[in-house]
């Protein structure tokens, strides 16, 4: 049966300065220098070296190396001889390497995220992390085994249907090399047999199916296939899977199982401060922590396939997703093949599990693409690759705002979204309600959705008479508030996804209080702070009880009577200052006071047995900490 032998620790790496350093994987170049504005980070080839001991095999058994994610191309040389390339840098890759083995083995990989026009992405805004930056293992496999050789996927294929009450599963396998018989059992959570076949191709069914019904019961069975020869049982692979129906009415939104099922959630990067994309499991579980915290049933995985144990919570979870290529900003001729690679990769790698709905063809494409009708007839092709590889799952894509209604490749998809900052880089919000009432007028049979909204608002920036484009945290939440409830006016959008959970590195960034960053998140980029937009979105869509003072970092104020805010999900929040009283409100999600200050006060809201606290201050002049400078105020104006 197949082993898997990590090898993330000890290796050499050659880099920016030309210096050899010992490193261990996951390993980025840009964890700091993509972070820090500029648009400078270095962009360029640079070599790893690992030397590790042939492992034990025998000669019925092969040896492959498995990279999970390498960005964005390489090469890789086994012994002086080179095994193979790849280009794409967010998604799994393997060799077969078993020809090439001795006792002691030298590994190298030339990385290489310079500037090109062939690889996607090439132009966006966020941050192209250079580097190894998820797990290197061996694989040591039967020279019969499940293949390992088709774009890296798990060569294990189970397509759900509900029937009835019932649950009707296709697994199909597909194994190499020379055997005997291939068994299929099917589990369910507690590792009971339910169904079991025979076969590369067998349909089986499972009587009163536990079906996948999102965040309230995520239930998941498993697919386990054996392959056999002369008796004995040479590979296996499994997967989990779920038993689940879904569709978009273009007037009613999306459904699960045969229900409404509104999806509002959020956007996510995998970034993190000082650590780019090289991060640990320990790390994509808070960051799922976190979105289920909020209350979200939906995250769009932005812009990028993620890791498999992303994936793999939010099967867990719960979670509805959109998953996508980097085919962004810009069509590049010379790249179409590597969005099909791209496409195909993602969705093989990735067809088993439950939570993805949806295939993401594009994101803004229309910025600066010159060539339209090759970028159109690109999105054709891949439309029709995702509806031939995966009839089950709709298509969609995200629009640039500036791409009007009208343009034609908004109507190439199954469904579409937009992503929209009106109230953000112009101003009026109400402005949402125009265009998505106009597009629901001219279009009542097109599904839309928001695949991006959001404000910059940095924890500590603040007003008492917040802007438009002043990056405070008083200004994100007062947009956010408005998008909520424009959001619940429009049950029937398929789909809302917040821009972003996360703060992220957008390295081209050189305004708007923190150079090379981008602070639309509604959690700092270290996962440190929830920003007040968080607690407000945990107050329309989280159960929990919970009660939250905003604006914790507006200690200094200079007015004598001032607005003091609380979120929560309960409905009543009593506020309290200096211990005593102030007043009692009933209502929802967003509670409002005014507080006479005339020194320094501590502030106490209740609801039911929540409370949460904090303190404020009178002061003659206004703190200029809580203010962009103006040198970098201008940041409004730009995407």
């Amino acid at each position: 049966m197949r082993k898997i032998i990590n090898i993330n620790q000890n290796w050499q790496f050659t880099g920016p300065k030309g210096d050899t350093v010992a490193v261990d994987l996951p390993h980025t170049w840009n964890n700091i220098d993509g972070q820090d504005g500029g648009n400078d980070y270095i962009r360029s080839v640079f070599t790893y070296k690992h030397t590790f001991e042939k492992p034990a095999f025998n000669a019925d058994e092969l040896v492959y190396l498995q990279f999970k994610g390498v960005n964005s191309s390489c090469v890789v040389t086994l012994n002086g001889k080179e095994i193979c390339s790849h280009d794409g840098g967010y998604s799994t890759f393997r060799a077969d390497i078993t020809g090439l083995l001795q006792e002691e083995n030298t590994l190298e990989l030339a990385v290489d995220n310079r500037v090109n026009d062939t690889v996607y992405p090439q132009k966006a805004d966020f941050t192209f992390y250079g580097g190894i930056y998820r797990d290197v293992d061996l694989l040591v496999v039967n020279k019969a085994h499940f293949d390992l050789d088709y774009f890296g996927g798990p060569g294990l294929q189970i397509t759900p249907t509900v029937e009835d009450k019932n649950g009707k599963v296709q697994v199909v396998s597909y194994p190499v090399g020379d055997f005997d018989q291939v068994k299929v059992s099917l589990t369910d959570a507690s590792g009971a047999e339910v169904a079991q076949g025979e076969g590369k191709d067998v349909s089986l069914i499972i009587p009163n199916a536990h079906l996948w019904d999102g965040v309230k019961d995520p239930y998941l069975y498993n697919a386990t296939v054996t392959l056999y020869k002369g008796g004995k049982a040479v590979d296996q692979v499994s997967a989990r899977f779920g038993v689940r129906s879904f569709y978009v009415d273009p007037k009613k939104g999306f459904f699960l199982n045969g229900r409404s099922y509104p999806l509002r959630g959020v956007s996510r990067h995998q970034d993190r401060k000082g650590l780019g994309n090289a991060i640990t499991k320990e790390m994509h579980k808070e960051d799922m922590d976190l979105i289920c915290e909020m209350g979200c049933n939906t995250i769009r995985l932005a812009h990028y396939q993620h890791d498999q144990y992303f994936y793999d919570l939010c099967d867990e979870r719960g979670m509805v997703v959109w998953a996508e290529i980097p085919y962004i900003s810009e069509h590049m001729p010379n790249g179409r093949e590597n969005t099909i690679s791209q496409m195909k990769e993602l969705i093989i790698q990735n067809y088993n599990h439950a939570c993805i709905v949806c295939w993401g063809v594009s994101n803004e494409i229309t910025i600066s693409t010159k060539d339209k009708a090759d970028m159109l007839d690109n999105h054709h092709v891949l439309n029709d690759l995702c509806h031939k590889m995966d009839p089950t799952r709709f298509t969609t894509l995200a629009c640039y705002a500036m791409c009007g209604p009208f343009n034609k490749v908004a109507h190439i998809t199954d469904v579409v979204s937009w992503n929209l900052y009106l109230g953000w880089y112009v101003p009026g919000l109400f402005l949402n309600d125009l265009w998505v009432d106009f597009f629901h007028a001219v279009y009542p049979n097109r599904a839309l959705g928001y695949s991006e909204y959001g404000a910059e608002g940095m924890p500590n920036l603040h007003s008492s008479n917040p802007k438009r484009g002043d990056h405070t945290e008083e200004y994100q939440a007062i947009y956010h508030e408005y998008l909520l409830e424009f959001i619940n006016k429009h049950p029937w959008m398929w789909a809302t996804h917040v821009w972003n959970m996360f703060d992220f590195a957008a390295d081209a960034r050189d305004q708007g209080g923190e150079p090379g960053m981008n602070h639309k998140g509604l959690v700092t980029f270290d996962r440190k702070t929830k920003k007040d937009s968080f607690y407000l979105y945990k107050a329309w869509w989280s159960d929990v009880p919970f009660v939250h003072l905003c604006s914790k970092g507006y200690v200094d104020r200079v007015e004598s009577e001032t607005t003091v805010k609380v979120y929560s999900n309960q409905p009543e929040v009593a506020l309290y200052v200096d211990g005593k009283l102030v007043e009692k409100k009933s209502g929802s999600h967003v509670f409002t006071f005014t507080v006479a200050l005339t020194g320094q006060h501590e502030l106490r809201a209740v609801a039911g047995s929540q409370e949460d606290t904090s303190v404020i201050h009178k002061v003659d002049t206004p703190n200029p900490a809580y203010t962009l400078s103006a040198k970098s105020s201008n940041s409004a104006n730009w995407v």
